[in-house]
């Protein structure tokens, strides 16, 4: 059972986890545009061999989560919500300013890792909004967080263009400012969600692992069918941070600033799908209904970008593309209905293993194909294949919803 506020205590708790979100999302944003260019610079400006970089940097940053994420949730059951947002924020800063120093890319990869072991805060985030707010309005509280990170992505990739053309770290510098500033914010300001009475008795470490994460999400059968949906929309999803950067520069001839400027317009339907729509659209038609239109549209939207052979083709398609944004918050509310309080965060941590997971094998698969199909031995020159590829995962998203993603009574 979660702890559930009204009115005004409840509306000032989910203002600062929006917060929080946000600059979270804004200091990742900043550096979009330009940390592929920075590992281009360091491989002699190839980008066959940047992408073969990127797509292990994105491997070895969720392999990590991939083990850390059911400790912190197991933590933030145990001990609550605050101190491990706070801690994941500071790991970022730390992360991010190794990133500005860094003189190789053993560096860069250095600091990635220390993001992955602190990176709970959108993982956090997530039970936090369980915590304070009735089944019947989760779904548009979680589109409030989706509006948090589409603004994010709005404002962060300008930052990260108009900066990176000025000197190429000056965005991982802003980046480490902003998440230093939100511990801060947090440790004056952020409220604990999970009073002490609500918690886990004792630090529950047997789900902590990667079996246990399975076994733990197989005991809620109703949520193991949406593990398995979420597993396969992340794993779609990260063809964005595995290859858009160098796709765009190599398909459209695109730089960081128009990188930037395409990324913000991205952030801007997802503030207006995340943020207007997604209570209106589950209210009318039900978290399933919605789930399942977010999947089909995300499908159609990726088969846009794949075949777009031109710059103002892939555009197009993006408006499409956004709708996707409605199966995130619809499949989380869902998920969280058939779950008390005290596991809360341990169910988060195990999804976030999940999605974690899908960083393991996204990164790989994305830029894999990607540098393949543009090299000199590929059979087709077809850079739009990681697009194509993330539609059919959609696709296959999509079937697994359809048949498992029913509500039922939450457990008592």
């Amino acid at each position: 059972m979660s702890t559930v506020l009204t009115g005004r205590s409840r509306k000032a708790a989910l203002a600062f986890i929006f917060i929080t979100v946000l600059i979270d999302v804004l200091s990742f944003g900043v550096i979009i545009p330009v940390l592929p260019h920075l590992v281009q610079a360091f491989v002699g400006g190839k980008t066959d061999t940047a992408s073969y970089w990127i797509a292990l940097f994105g491997t070895g940053y969720a392999l990590i989560q991939f083990f850390a994420a059911p400790v912190l949730g197991a933590l933030s059951d145990r001990y609550g919500r605050r101190p491990v947002i706070l801690l994941s924020c500071f790991g970022l800063g730390l992360d991010f300013i190794l990133m500005a120093l860094a003189p190789n890319l053993a560096w860069l990869f250095a600091g990635r890792l220390i993001a992955a072991v602190t990176s709970a805060s959108f993982t956090t985030a997530n039970a936090y909004v369980a915590d304070v707010t009735p089944p019947q309005t989760r779904a548009k509280s979680y589109g409030m967080i989706g509006a948090a990170f589409g603004l994010g992505f709005i404002i962060g990739p300008v930052m990260g263009g108009v900066l990176g053309d000025i000197d190429l770290r000056l965005p991982f510098w802003v980046a480490a400012g902003l998440a230093l500033l939100n511990v801060l914010y947090g440790l004056f300001i952020l409220p604990e969600s999970l009073p002490p009475e609500r918690r886990s008795a004792r630090l529950d470490l047997s789900h902590a692992n990667p079996i246990g994460t399975i076994r733990l999400l197989r005991s809620y059968p109703q949520v193991f069918g949406l593990a398995a949906v979420m597993f396969i929309a992340n794993l779609a999803h990260y063809v964005y941070p595995s290859v858009f950067v160098l796709f765009a520069d190599h398909r459209y001839g695109w730089g960081p600033r128009e990188v930037a400027w395409v990324l913000g317009v991205v952030g801007a339907f997802s503030v207006i799908v995340n943020g207007l729509l997604v209570g209106r659209v589950v209210r009318r038609i039900g978290e399933r209904r919605t789930l399942l239109f977010g999947l089909a549209c995300g499908a159609l939207g990726f088969f846009v970008y794949g075949i777009a052979g031109a710059g103002w083709l892939f555009l197009l398609g993006m408006p499409v593309t956004a709708l996707w944004a409605l199966a995130g918050p619809a499949t989380q509310s869902l998920v969280t209905q058939q779950v008390g309080s005290d596991v809360q965060g341990r169910i988060q941590g195990s999804l976030m293993s999940l999605v974690a997971l899908a960083g393991i094998i996204g990164p790989t698969l994305f830029a894999g194909s990607f540098g393949w199909f543009i090299g000199p031995q590929a059979p087709v020159h077809l850079p739009g294949i990681p697009f194509l590829i993330a539609s059919v995962l959609l696709v296959a998203g999509f079937v697994v919803a359809w048949r498992h993603a029913r509500l039922s009574s939450p457990p008592a």
